[in-house]
């Protein structure tokens, strides 16, 4: 059976760049659609986070105005995570996991990760022993940050001249936090010499794999990236 360790968020706020704090967590539909794809799929599925806290969902993620417009669609976010809310409450601690023991690691997204998970030292060490086993390090919208931390011998990033793909700076713009932001994903991607592409249009799907690297750019392709992991293995 194809194990794969959800590694998500501790947090529930995100620093901004005058130093307050913009509450936030996961974002629910990026842990909901791909854990249903993997559940559906028979993976056997393991939640972590760093110290093993319950992690907090964005309740921005179950608005109609974040689910195009539909009330429908957030109701059905909010009821499958309700669904997994024993797992979500019994998170493993992230740090005590051994790689080895999973086929994969996959990232969701939210403002979280770019508070913790992005200079987790020890998480990065975690990236880069599923990275060096060739085993795919998956993460969708902001969950990319959560790959910062992975570095080489040299202190560079390990996912230098990788293709990739994340939150735009225009989604950011659109949502209304880039200019209250310490830093845009997309922006310290670039810097660290990832080789960032986007969608077409802001909010389209889009995909990018390169080697065992696998990215979604936002919550739109969440799905798509979670039945590309399903159709590799």
């Amino acid at each position: 059976m194809t194990s794969v360790l959800i590694a998500v968020t501790g947090v529930d706020y995100w620093t901004l760049a005058d130093g307050t704090k913009h509450s936030c967590g996961y974002w629910p539909e990026e842990l909901a659609t791909p854990h249903r794809v993997f559940a559906e799929a028979g993976f056997d599925i393991t939640i972590a986070t760093p110290g093993g806290v319950t992690p907090t969902d964005d309740k921005a993620g179950y608005t109609p105005e974040m689910n195009g417009g539909s009330v429908e669609a957030g109701e059905a976010i909010a009821a499958y995570i309700a669904s997994i809310g024993d797992e979500l409450n019994s998170a493993k601690v992230l740090e005590d996991l051994d790689p080895t023991d999973f086929d994969l690691v996959f990232m969701p997204g939210g403002h979280g990760p770019m508070e913790d998970l992005a200079v987790s030292e020890r998480f990065g060490a975690m990236v880069r022993a599923f990275a060096d086993s060739g085993k795919p390090v998956a993460a969708v919208c902001h969950g990319p940050a959560a790959l910062l931390a992975a570095r080489s011998d040299d202190g560079n990033w390990l996912f230098s001249g990788y293709q990739i793909t994340a939150f735009s700076n225009v989604e950011e713009d659109q949502v209304g936090h880039a200019e209250s932001a310490a830093w845009l994903l997309e922006d310290r991607l670039k810097a660290e010499g990832g080789l960032y592409t986007s969608a077409a249009e802001p909010w389209g799907e889009r995909v990018v794999v390169d080697r065992n690297l696998y990215t979604g750019q936002n919550p739109a392709s969440s799905e798509a990236l979670a039945r590309r992991l399903v159709a590799d293995f």
